[in-house]
């Protein structure tokens, strides 16, 4: 049954929304565009509550979770943003540390019972049907588990398509918006970044399908595509730079074995411009993350070409991609996903893209062994091409003492002679 035109009639102001919360929930959060912000500052205001849990991947805008203000809540990430990095370091908010493949698992078994889901959906269309607009990733599995459905229902929220659906009348309580949604403007990339970007997208050969992580270095590939042709989308997100390459007519997904036709993302994060494109996109299907980077879909697609970044690499082949030492500054996200179902994948190219250092070139980011406490994201028995601006390596099937002739083939000059040094003590180079 479809609603009436005048659904909107049915919608409740945020106290009564968020007076639905109680003490001791678990309360998913819907995230990244699709992050609800003024139901968040509702239920930050609360001062009757107690307890409260609430579970997100990354959250956009300025969110007042992990606040002191807000001492009933204890916001426990699976991504960890800007907004609860100091948070998440300093005790005052959780991490979980899990692949992205495997969040929404958490929460269908309930070994995270969730209470509550808070969501942020597309108005519903004559059929009765609301969509998760432009963030599946963990929310589809959320609102298929969660005991109350609480949502913002945004006009101005795209229609989306592939497992998106929700219906009018399976959310319990709404609030009304018209509003435009938190926007991402992409970083213009630097001489660097282009460069790493040019050698990179040399690896992508004709009828490739991509999986592109976050950031200026992604899109800097992305930039350098634009004469390649039959390429393919299979990836757990992307953004602006993404609709510029398939409106230059590379992109085709043509030769895809999941989803031919189509790309398949879990969730966009950027400008207006990525929002405009995938409403009531046919060619764009969203899907959970739990199959966007399912190893085993990956694999089935040949030429996968996954171009993931770190903030530190060691000379054994080891990537760290989610702290800066024992500090939490993202998490482990589906790296692992894809440098594994790249691997798999006929012809398919892992690949590590980054800068050679970091702080205004003072820093290496090869260095001879990981910061004490930093996490490893990628093995050195997952890892394969690495890219710097000095040039391309591959480490598979590699000694350690090869590993680290290459890896310093690609440091920055300004440190081989250190690295060589160190090298020897920890590899006889």
């Amino acid at each position: 049954m479809h609603p009436s035109p005048n659904w909107q009639q049915k919608a409740v102001d945020i106290s009564t929304l968020i007076s639905k919360i109680k003490s001791g929930d678990n309360v998913f959060i819907h995230g990244a565009a699709a992050t609800p912000l003024s139901i968040i500052e509702g239920l930050c205001n609360r001062t009757d509550l107690e307890n409260i849990r609430t579970y997100h991947l990354h959250l956009s805008g300025c969110s007042p979770l992990g606040k002191a203000s807000a001492p009933h809540i204890r916001p426990v990430s699976f991504f960890t943003g800007a907004d609860l990095r100091s948070a998440v370091n300093s005790g005052h908010a959780d991490h979980i540390p899990v692949f992205l493949s495997d969040i929404p698992h958490l929460f269908t078994t309930r070994q995270i019972p969730l209470n509550v889901a808070i969501i942020h959906v597309s108005p519903p269309d004559q059929h009765g049907i609301c969509t998760l607009g432009t963030s599946i990733d963990a929310a589809r599995a959320a609102v298929d588990s969660a005991d109350l459905i609480l949502a913002e229902i945004n006009e101005q929220m795209p229609r989306t398509h592939g497992n998106t659906a929700v219906p009018f009348n399976k959310i319990d309580f709404f609030i009304a918006t018209n509003r435009p949604l938190l926007e991402h403007p992409p970083k213009p990339a630097s001489d660097t970044e282009k460069e790493i970007g040019q050698l990179v997208a040399s690896l992508v050969e004709d009828g490739a399908t991509l999986q592109m992580g976050i950031g200026t270095i992604p899109d800097a590939v992305l930039s350098a595509l634009t004469h390649k042709s039959d390429l393919g989308v299979h990836t757990e997100m992307f953004s602006d730079q993404l609709v510029d390459l398939f409106q230059s007519g590379a992109i085709t997904n043509a030769r895809k074995k999941i989803h031919p036709g189509r790309i398949s993302t879990s969730f966009v994060n950027g400008t207006r411009k990525v929002y405009d494109f995938v409403n009531d996109n046919h060619l764009v299907e969203f899907h959970p993350c739990d199959r966007t980077n399912d190893t085993a879909l990956i694999r089935k697609n040949e030429n996968v070409v996954a171009i993931n970044a770190a903030l530190q690499l060691d000379l054994s082949g080891q990537v760290c991609a989610d702290s800066i030492g024992t500090q939490i500054y993202s998490g482990i996200g589906g790296q692992m996903d894809f440098i594994r179902g790249a691997a798999l994948s006929k012809n398919g190219k892992p690949i590590i893209a980054l800068p050679s250092t970091a702080k205004n070139g003072t820093l290496s980011r090869i260095v001879p062994s990981l910061t004490e406490g930093a996490g490893v994201v990628t093995t050195r028995g997952h890892i394969h091409w690495i890219v710097t601006e000095y040039g391309i390596v591959n480490l598979h099937g590699k000694s350690l003492r090869e590993r680290a002739d290459l890896l310093i083939s690609i440091s920055h000059p300004d440190f081989r002679s250190e690295l060589r040094k160190q090298a020897f003590h920890l590899h006889s180079i």
